[in-house]
């Protein structure tokens, strides 16, 4: 097959051309600071506030709880961050698992540096929070609770309504990350029951560079940047007009299109089908069922992941081996270490994510090359056994 096959939408997504259209005339020609008084100003202005109507019709929010960022990174460490000083003089204490982004994980960590208590909570092996130890691990300092809607790895999907319940019941904020699912699953947040949640643009045919942060009103919450009086006083700096116009039109093209989830699901399962049919010895990762349609991570034994990339990129396809924001470490996968999976065979992992632009030829294109590449790279392997 000739053109290049793209196969880890996890990481990023193209850019949709509508989107794009949408997004071109605010580089050039509506290029005016949205906090000016003139009329082309509040044109920019006007399409910022219809961009916030957008992102809030998706999330079955209210337009003044949607505060713009710069993406899911910056969304995340403003709500960990926000809710815990905002908070300190009362609790202390934050909840999150041992599988979330390091956007999550690694705030929660710097938070413990400045005198925070953080409980990381493990996960079965498929990589779901366990309830019971969710609700042991609550005491009276508890002020924040932080797990993901979906990780990125693996695509397990969390008991997020539940997480949620049991949050409310205690009086605690809850937040969920949910860069993997806005715009692939349903995420109004009256229906999940959260109080903060994240989303990333460029995760769902937007812009990169642009995301945005659900606060529930009333909640207490500390800016991540200080400043102007931009976002409400939330988050100060001269709007992305160009990105957020983006990102509304992504979020409004993600509620009438939901329904293309289905298709990829479809393709998902053909390739696993596929693949254990014709290469023995693969691990399916995360759940089987309750899992992002995108997403199919596996680990193929006695084959090193980053072989393995090198190989389907030479043949023009473009995989993982788990976090985008991951690539160049050394260390196996945490999300996979937690799961129970062993080091070594977490270093044989691959992290094929789909998305609606793919079709069945690349998919028979995939099993007709990749068993092949592993054959290979079996055959150099002195622990496969012929």
């Amino acid at each position: 097959m000739d053109k290049l096959i793209y196969l880890d939408h996890n990481a990023t997504t193209p850019t949709d051309p509508r989107v794009l259209e949408e997004m071109l005339p605010y580089f050039n020609v509506s290029y005016y600071n949205p906090s000016s008084l003139y009329k082309s100003a509040r044109d920019c202005r006007k399409a910022v506030e219809q961009a916030r109507d957008k992102v809030a019709s998706l999330l079955g929010a209210e337009p003044c709880e949607i505060a713009f960022t710069a993406g899911g990174t910056e969304a995340n460490n403003f709500a960990i961050k926000g809710i815990a000083f905002a908070n300190k003089s009362r609790k202390n204490h934050i909840i999150t698992s041992k599988i979330e982004h390091h956007a999550v994980l690694v705030p929660c960590i710097w938070l413990e540096s400045q005198g925070f208590e953080v409980t990381y909570l493990g996960v079965d092996k498929y990589g779901v929070v366990d309830l019971n130890e969710l609700k042991n691990s609550i005491t009276d300092h508890t002020v924040l609770i932080t797990v993901m809607h979906a990780n990125n790895e693996i695509g397990t999907i969390q008991p997020i309504k539940e997480i949620a319940e049991l949050a409310h019941s205690h009086n605690i904020y809850f937040h969920t990350d949910a860069v993997q699912t806005v715009g692939k699953l349903p995420t109004q947040v009256q229906e999940l029951g959260v109080g903060l949640l994240s989303l990333s643009g460029h995760k769902f045919y937007g812009p990169k560079g642009v995301g945005a942060l659900y606060i529930k009103k009333g909640t207490l919450l500390d800016p991540l940047i200080h400043g102007g009086h931009h976002e409400r006083d939330r988050r100060a700096g001269t709007e992305n007009v160009p990105g957020i116009v983006g990102l509304g039109k992504a979020c409004e093209i993600a509620q009438q299109e939901m329904g293309e989830e289905d298709k990829i699901k479809e393709l998902r399962d053909r390739l696993w089908d596929g693949i254990k049919s014709k290469i023995p010895e693969v691990v399916l990762n995360g759940h089987p069922e309750q899992r992002l349609a995108s997403t199919l991570s596996i680990c193929v034994k006695y084959v090193e992941g980053e072989s393995m990339l090198m190989d389907l990129d030479a043949h023009g396809i473009c995989a993982s081996s788990g976090s985008a924001c991951a690539a160049g470490t050394a260390e196996p996968s945490h999300v996979l270490t937690a799961i129970g999976i062993p080091a070594d065979l977490a270093h044989s992992s691959l992290r094929i994510s789909l998305g609606k632009h793919n079709t069945k030829e690349e998919i028979e294109y995939v099993l007709k090359v990749f068993p092949q590449i592993i054959e290979r790279l079996r055959a150099l392997s002195p622990f496969w056994k012929k």
